[in-house]
């Protein structure tokens, strides 16, 4: 079996704003990654040449399935070879550290370990040591080989479950968008282009392009669409519609032009079906988050109280990071649980936004870039306040002796004023999401009179207040201007360069349509009328999905604040009265109560450490309901605070 080539010989690529496009003989499409990243290194031609045989293996046609419609960059045999080539890497570390650790341990350990393992009735033969350590670690080790070419197809399996949601997700734009755009002159080919070459669409454009790439390659539109439908992992939705797509594309422009806009129709209802089941899906996490969260802190507090009773929660117990309680065990792992349970479901919550709700920010890469960016950009905040956080943790270290209570508020003085950059940020993304909606109607009525594009952004431009959206606006007619008066086509850069500074999802998906609709030859005044309709309902949505996951911010906050109020009222009046009973009892001479066995400053410490772990949680969790990404270290940072500032009010921290 050969290895793969880069391309063939007719093919040559150039690039482009989105990325790199294949060209062909015959035509070019628009490619979703660089064609040198088909060309295999020395490490992969080994790899290949040594685990490509298992490509063809039966245990592998379910996974080679799934890569079909994963949509990744390199061919399974490939990725097939590097699992194989990683999971004999994972098979060596494994069985030398084993050995290594096994060599190490004391035969009595390995004695009392055989006698377990022969009270189950697993026979253990008699061999030398070394013998015996070797095949332990041997056997571990081709464990975690296996294990290894598992999680492979895991991956392969969350990564096309993902591309489902996402192509779900941006389908229905993409329908609509292609209505727009059958009103021009274009084919469906170049309808198709027009999608793939668009970002906003995410998973549908990265499957229109496959289809391009495949009618490129085999001369047939119908054969690309048909390719993508059998292979693509959103049978009930993108299948049928390509195949409708092609079906009705043989039929004429009318016949397409009314299926697109039944079916935009159709699917939009099916996904307003579909956010309703996140909502009750979210319901349902939320409780459980609640639940989750209250149980590991109410464990805790009936652990203290048995201390007293059960004596033996207090013998010490053998770890390899040392010698502890098994008290202490359960409260740290409670603390570690709660965390995960809190980051758990914020990636939950991520994953249930609708991805065309999702904001990211770029840093700039130069310093002074960099540093005049960080008031009004996140991720620019985030890199530059790096290092004043961590100086903060090292000085609240030295001046507090407290490692837990220097990170905490390290971590706070970090996440806050982020957080607070991040608000920032989001309320004039939001106030020109709102003006954009305006922009767009004011403009559509000048069209609506008979007036060409860039005469109707000038008089906005100069007629109406759009408060932060003015400079963009007057940056948009300047070079709409220029643009009619150089002869060219410089309309698409003028639109894109308004999208690209304005900078929110809302105006993505919006004026993006307008560029292509109108670089198609579409109806300008139908153009702007399914604009208008398009940008009231995206902005609808974010509004109902702002105002829906309020009341999940308010359950995290709640459960926060609760948890700290029970928890600072036990420590003041709880654990001082069982010490008291305590030394009461041993005075009395009952014997069923353990003096010691409840260490106030002790019990008052892990009662805190699990406290913080609860705060930090339901932070991650309100803020990932509220805008995710930086929000939640805004929440996070705030509840930590609050909670420090509530124990140390008391006395307790």
């Amino acid at each position: 079996m050969l290895p793969p080539t880069a391309a063939c010989p007719e093919t040559a690529t150039r690039r482009s704003r989105r990325g790199t496009v294949t060209e062909h003989a015959g035509g070019a499409v628009e490619s979703g990654g660089d064609a040198a990243s088909y060309r295999l290194s020395v490490p992969d031609r080994a790899l290949y040449a040594l685990f490509a045989r298992h490509a063809d293996a039966g245990r592998h046609a379910v996974d080679r399935k799934r890569s079909r419609g994963a949509a990744m960059r390199t061919s399974f045999d490939v990725f097939l070879a590097r699992t194989y080539g990683l999971s004999w890497l994972v098979c060596l570390a494994v069985a030398t550290w084993l050995f290594v650790v096994l060599s190490a341990l004391p035969a009595a350990t390995l004695a009392a370990a055989a006698d377990v393992v022969a009270a189950t009735g697993v026979p253990v033969p008699a061999m030398p040591r070394l013998y015996a350590t070797g095949a332990v670690a041997a056997g571990v080790a081709l464990a975690a080989k296996r294990a290894t070419i598992r999680l492979a197809g895991t991956y392969l399996r969350l990564r096309v479950s993902a591309r489902r949601t996402g192509i779900d997700r941006t389908l229905p734009g993409a329908a609509r968008y292609l209505h727009a755009l059958s009103s021009g002159s274009d084919g469906p080919r170049e309808m198709l282009r027009r999608i793939a070459e668009n970002d906003a669409y995410g998973e549908t454009a990265v499957s229109f392009r496959a289809a391009l790439n495949t009618t490129t390659l085999t001369g047939s539109l119908r054969a690309g669409l048909g390719r993508v439908a059998r292979d693509t992992p959103s049978r009930n939705a993108l299948a049928p519609f390509l195949l409708k797509f092609r079906e009705h594309a043989t039929q004429g422009d009318d016949a397409l032009s009314n299926y697109l806009r039944l079916e935009s129709r159709m699917l939009g209802h099916r996904r307003e079906r579909a956010r309703d089941r996140n909502a009750d899906f979210m319901e349902l996490v939320a409780e459980l988050f609640v639940v989750m969260l209250v149980l590991p802190a109410l464990l805790v507090v009936v652990l203290t109280v048995l201390s007293v009773l059960a004596p033996g929660l207090s013998e010490a117990v053998v770890t390899p990071l040392g010698t502890t309680t098994l008290r202490a065990l359960v409260v740290y792992g409670a603390a570690a649980f709660v965390l995960a349970v809190g980051a758990g479901a914020a990636a939950m919550v991520g994953r249930l936004r609708p991805s065309d709700q999702h904001v990211s920010y770029r840093a700039p890469r130069t310093p002074a870039a960099l540093l005049r960016a960080a008031p009004s950009n996140p991720a620019a905040a985030a890199a530059v306040l790096l290092v004043p956080a961590v100086a903060a943790t090292a000085a609240l270290w030295s001046a507090l002796d407290d490692p837990v209570n220097a990170l905490l508020l390290g971590y706070a003085a970090y996440a806050l004023p982020v957080g607070f950059v991040s608000v920032r940020r989001a309320r004039l993304d939001d106030a020109k999401d709102r003006e954009i909606k305006d922009f767009v109607h004011a403009v559509a009525g000048h069209v609506g009179l008979g007036r060409p594009l860039p005469a109707a952004v000038e008089h906005v431009a100069s007629d109406i207040d759009l408060g932060p959206l003015n400079p963009d606006v007057a940056d948009l007619a300047f070079n709409l201007t220029l643009a009619g008066r150089a002869g060219g086509d410089l309309r698409t850069d003028a639109l894109e360069r308004f999208v690209d500074r304005v900078g929110t999802p809302l105006a993505a998906q919006t004026m993006g349509l307008v560029t292509g609709a109108l670089d198609a030859g579409s109806d300008a005044e139908a153009v702007f009328e399914t604009l208008q309709t398009e940008i009231g309902r995206l902005h609808h949505e974010k509004q109902a999905l702002r105002g829906n996951m309020q009341v999940y911010v308010a359950v995290g906050w709640t459960t926060a604040l609760l948890v700290v109020a029970i928890v600072v009222g036990l420590d003041v009046t709880v654990i001082g009265g069982f010490t008291d009973l305590a030394g009461l009892a041993s005075v009395g001479g009952a014997g069923s109560l353990n003096p010691d066995a409840v260490d106030p400053a002790r019990a008052r410490r892990r009662f805190y450490v699990v406290t913080q772990a609860t705060v930090l949680a339901s932070g991650l969790f309100a803020g990932a309901a509220e805008r995710g990404g930086y929000a939640m270290l805004l929440h996070s940072g705030a509840l930590v605070v609050l909670c420090y500032l509530g124990f140390a009010g008391a006395g307790l921290a």
